[in-house]
């Protein structure tokens, strides 16, 4: 197979070798378009295997320096469980529950491990495993988070521009300010006090290129007041995968709060963003994986980071599919090239990048990887397996589904110190709730038997699951969804 190499300038650097050497072994997982190796095949059993092992014999010896990282490593697999449509038993989710609640901080908040400082970054990753394993009543776990110390504990952590850092005494960075938003969104505590000024700083963390970098310069001296607005904030770095996508997703989750103020509203450039992520898309030698910075390797986290980005672009209007909303829906026809010919695809290649996860993102052992020859880790495994759920399901906002929810609106009863601005707080519940996977709109590379469930574009949880555990914490009730029938068939 003739595929060719990214082209050179004639003046070799490291970077330009190691882009040569991993286009090269790339290749080499291609399998020849004549062997019964050309459909490939997700190992569901083996990384089932790879993920069990983690859960029940525990971490192997290297993932020590993750010590402080206890909530993201049991996330990344209760949530690759949950990608891979696998239960787990009460008695393993007992013990999954028990260990979430020993990091809750007695002061707000959830810490890296029992004992440890309260962070942003694992509080959202204990919510997030308590949405899998957690349930209402007592010893649920739901109900023995503290909103109000959590609520104070955000507070707490607020800049003078609106940014956030990601624990006392620590950075301000945009993935902190994602997982503040996102937990804040689901546990009902997001307030126009919590986030007054957030636009503005995720808005100036946009780089020259599009995406978007971990900070920016303050707009402020050490001690003083904030400088006028027209002060330049240059971003702190260059535009990164992760921090694109924690910054987009902070975007669309304020969106309800910034509607309701009158002030001018921050912009950010939404074309030249959407320009940044496709380009972060491979070339046919790199298999149509995602790199996370200019120049840079593809990396199969990215996958979620940069290929998950795109649902988020949709729901700012860029993209998708058009009249989603309608009757009229594409057949799920399965396997064949071109079965979405009737449809404006996505602004990525969802194809390719499915095949990159299964033929170069898959261990052979069992657990996912950044590339080959690297070995598996659970951080791989889970965000190689959200963004093949997110190339495989066309999930969008529904106009429709949002109307649902807000029509089943009931007015709750308030549990914290302070009033809340009651229908940003709706909308709020009912832009989360809305989105929806598109019936008939999934493509399998490989078949129907490599498919995953469909992971919520916001959370990176599972529709179900966002959906459970928002509800509970708002005291709504999820109205069931109205289903429509694909059109037929015309070739049947």
């Amino acid at each position: 197979m003739s595929i060719k190499a990214t082209s050179t300038d004639g003046f070799p650097t490291s970077t330009s070798r190691s882009q040569a050497e991993t286009e090269s072994v790339l290749l080499e997982h291609l399998p020849d378009p004549a062997s019964s190796a050309a459909t490939p095949v997700l190992q569901k059993n083996a990384h089932m295997q790879f993920l069990i092992r983690n859960l029940v014999q525990g971490f192997p010896t290297r993932y020590i320096s993750q010590d402080a990282s206890q909530p993201w490593l049991l996330f990344w697999t209760l949530q690759a469980f949950s990608v891979l449509q696998v239960a787990l038993d009460p008695g393993n989710k007992q013990r999954c529950l028990e260990k979430i609640m020993a990091w809750q901080h007695p002061d707000g908040g959830f810490g890296g491990g029992p004992g440890q400082a309260a962070h942003l970054l694992p509080t959202y990753a204990a919510i997030c495993a308590l949405a899998i394993v957690g349930r209402p009543g007592p010893g649920g776990g739901w109900d023995e988070v503290d909103r109000k110390k959590m609520y104070a504990f955000f507070l707490s952590l607020k800049q003078k521009d609106g940014s956030f850092l990601v624990a006392h005494h620590s950075e301000v960075d945009v993935r902190g300010i994602y997982c503040l938003l996102t937990v804040a969104t689901m546990l009902d505590i997001l307030t126009p006090e919590l986030v007054d000024g957030t636009a503005a700083f995720i808005a100036s963390c946009q780089t020259y290129e599009g995406g978007f970098a971990s900070a920016s310069h303050p707009p402020f001296p050490v001690s003083g007041s904030v400088l006028p607005p027209p002060a330049p904030r240059p971003p702190l770095g260059e535009a990164h995968g992760g921090y694109t996508f924690c910054a987009l997703a902070s975007w669309v989750l304020l969106r309800p709060y910034m509607e309701q103020t009158a002030e001018p509203k921050p912009e950010i450039d939404l074309k030249n963003l959407m320009r940044w992520l496709v380009h972060m898309q491979g070339t046919e030698i790199e298999l149509g994986g995602f790199k996370g910075r200019t120049n840079k390797l593809v990396d199969g986290c990215y996958a979620w980071w940069c290929g998950g980005a795109f649902a988020l672009l949709e729901a700012l209007g860029l993209g998708g599919i058009q009249n989603a909303d309608s009757d009229e829906v594409p057949v799920d026809s399965g396997v064949a090239a071109g079965v979405w010919d009737d449809v404006d695809e996505s602004l990525f290649n969802r194809n390719a990048l499915q095949e990159y996860i299964l033929y170069a993102g898959q261990h052979p052992a069992g657990g996912l990887r950044d590339k080959p020859p690297k070995n598996a880790d659970a951080y791989h495994t889970l965000y190689c397996l959200s963004g093949l759920s997110s190339a495989q399901h066309h999930i969008y906002p529904s106009r429709v589904r949002k109307s649902q929810v807000l029509e089943a609106w009931e007015p709750s009863g308030w549990s914290l110190l302070y009033v809340p601005n009651e229908n940003a707080r709706k909308v709020a519940f009912a832009e989360l709730l809305s989105w929806t996977e598109e019936e008939g709109g999934s493509h399998i590379v490989g078949g129907k038997a490599n498919r995953l469930n469909a992971t919520h574009p916001l959370t990176n949880l599972t529709i179900t699951h966002t959906e459970a555990l928002t509800a509970h914490y708002y005291a709504q009730k999820v109205p069931e969804r109205i289903r429509t029938a694909p059109k037929a068939d015309p070739a049947a």
